[in-house]
């Protein structure tokens, strides 16, 4: 369809009226749990309480809302009223929500200006969105992982989470993961002086690009051989073509002119973009490995580059990591653990840029690739991959995906949620307990195997950016080699354990669990009550760690409330700093599981 077609047909009164809502919803919502706000109380009517914010230009907002578990709350979208000047009206434009909050919360015009920019493309994506689910009639639980990744809709807590600041609104439909177009990756020859390959024991670089290209490596060969260009002195990465266009030519021209990039043209193989943009799984081949690439595009508080001195020990870290699998019958044997590793990886720095003190972390993360083995590999007779992402999605018609999978499954809910957290959390127990490491397990990065619909095993992929360790020395931790020390990144015992209280927990759960008690009616002091009783399953189970578990306390009252909204909002704004930013320190966040949860 034409690009105006499209505009036309995504952006209409009703529907921009409904994504906007939905929005301010969110955001009255979260910024609440970050303590951006505090609405002060009104009056209460059974669980629903009525809450006024008074806002320092002379507007106020009312609405209903009701308090959940981890200080949280479901804002009830159609009571929230806008008050200015004697009247009042219903709310439903979070940019106007966000100048109102301006000066009350002390947010800088320039950070204001920059949010309004992601807040208006999320909305025309979630219009987009809309559209898509109100026409489409498709039975989500029997599509293919790369296809439900596209259904989904976003960071269920990051308001912005669609902000994708630096595509133009082509470049939205072209590569937006929702847009499900597939795409051929370009591949680039980068001389083997200015770049590095790494990979774990015993797998070439030759032989991986034998395997990704098939008889197509030839070919790229003799393009090589016609510019007079040795093969042998070069090792052959993909490129996406929007990286091409607005990074690797514009900022690496000179390394272009000196044959020391050289374009080679365009794979035969289509893959999907995920969730986070910038990775890619073959759909024609499904077997060959998924691709990572830089996207230098902001979106979600980063850029979304590949760090160089990370990219570099990929392979050293996937080799680390499942060490410790393959060493550990409890994972490889009871768990059935499945890691999908970073098995090759290629860095290539930019030349200025690289010896820059001080420079942005975006330039820092322009050209690279790391390949990491396809889900599809490791799956056995009857499993199906999903992303955990998936469990929050609600579709055209207002049914859950999770709903739709219990009732495929012909198990009772009680027993599908048993199953699901004696799937999704001992091995990220037994990872923190016994060995002081962490992921970072929240929805997009946990891939959910499901045989008949029913939680069967456990994924956990980007080991790259999101493994940590413990800073607190474990004898398990002394043979850490120097070189992932120096780059994996170290927590004390409670930001440790942030991975998966704030990870998966807050991050995650927080939300099926109020989506259940919406749509099922079924009590959030079961479901949390459910999560607790798996954690001390597990610690009875193995007994002998009792010190671990005092130590890596994920029952302890609180903890240190992370905060990603005010990262953006109130902390980091939009500065160009030399690290990427991580989640905001603010205040407590009383944890559900220190205590015996009941049914109310």
């Amino acid at each position: 369809m034409h690009e105006a077609q499209k505009i036309t047909s995504a952006l209409n009164p009703k529907s921009w009226e409904t994504v906007s809502r939905n929005l301010l919803t969110k955001m009255i919502s979260e910024f609440m749990y970050e303590d951006i706000i505090a609405p002060e109380y009104v009056k209460s009517e059974g669980d629903t309480v009525t809450y006024r914010l008074i806002l320092n230009n002379g507007v106020e907002y009312t609405f209903q809302a009701k308090k959940r578990l981890f200080d949280s709350y479901r804002v009830l979208a159609e009571t929230i009223q806008r008050h200015e000047s004697g009247s009042s009206t219903q709310a439903t434009n979070p940019n106007r929500f966000l100048l109102d909050l301006q000066n009350t919360i002390g947010m800088s015009s320039t950070t204001a200006a920059h949010l309004i920019r992601e807040y208006n493309h999320t909305l025309i994506a979630d219009a987009h969105i809309l559209e898509k689910k109100q026409t489409q009639r498709l039975d989500l639980t029997q599509l293919d992982y790369a296809e439900l990744e596209g259904e989904m809709e976003g960071h269920p807590w990051i308001t912005y989470n669609k902000g994708r600041i630096g595509f133009g609104y082509d470049d939205y439909l072209a590569y937006a993961p929702e847009q499900k177009k597939p795409v051929r990756l370009s591949w680039i020859a980068v001389h083997k002086d200015k770049a590095e390959f790494h990979a774990v024991a015993g797998l070439e670089h030759d032989e991986l690009i034998r395997k990704e290209l098939g008889e197509q490596a030839k070919l790229f060969k003799r393009r090589l051989a016609e510019l007079g260009a040795d093969a042998h002195h070069y090792f052959f990465m993909p490129i996406h073509e929007w990286q091409w266009n607005n990074y690797i030519i514009p900022f690496f021209a000179e390394d272009l002119a000196n044959r020391e990039i050289v374009y080679l043209g365009t794979g035969e193989d289509e893959y999907l973009p995920q969730q986070s943009i910038r990775t890619f799984v073959n759909t024609s081949q499904k077997n060959r490995h998924h691709v990572k690439l830089p996207m230098s595009i902001l979106n979600t508080l980063v850029y979304r580059g590949l760090p160089g001195e990370r990219t570099v020990l990929a392979p050293k870290i996937t080799e680390y990591i499942k060490g410790i699998w393959r060493k550990d019958p409890f994972l490889n044997e009871e768990c059935r653990l499945i890691l999908p590793g970073e098995i090759a990886s290629l860095n290539y720095d930019h030349r200025y840029y690289a010896n820059l003190e001080g420079v942005p972390y975006q330039y820092q993360e322009l050209l690279g690739c790391i390949w990491r083995e396809s889900i599809y590999s490791y799956l056995d007779e009857g499993e199906q991959p999903i992303t955990l992402a998936s469990l929050l999605h609600v579709d055209g018609q207002g049914k859950p995906f999770v709903s739709a999978l219990v009732e495929r499954s012909g198990l009772p809910l009680e027993e599908w949620l048993d199953r699901l957290f004696a799937v999704i959390l001992p091995p990220l127990l037994h990872y923190l307990y016994r060995y002081g490491v962490v992921f970072s397990p929240h929805g997009q990065n946990t891939i959910l195997v499901l045989k008949n619909f029913v939680p069967h095993r456990l994924a956990i992929k980007d080991f790259v950016d999101d493994v940590n360790v413990s800073r607190h020395p474990i004898p398990e931790l002394s043979n850490l080699p120097e070189d992932l020390r120096k780059v994996l990144r170290s927590e004390e015992p409670e930001g440790l354990c942030q991975f998966i209280f704030t990870g998966l927990f807050i991050c995650h759960m927080r939300y099926l669990s109020d989506l259940l008690e919406i749509h099922h009616h079924y009590p959030e002091a079961a479901f949390w009550q459910k999560v607790r009783t798996t954690i001390l399953g597990y610690q009875n189970r193995f007994p002998e760690w009792k010190e671990r578990y005092e130590l890596f306390d994920l029952l302890r009252p609180k903890f240190t409330k992370l905060c990603l909204n005010r990262n953006r909002m109130l902390d980091y704004g939009y500065a160009d700093d030399d690290d990427r930013p991580h989640a905001s320190e603010h205040g407590y966040v009383n944890n559900a599981l220190a205590n015996e949860l009941s049914r109310p």
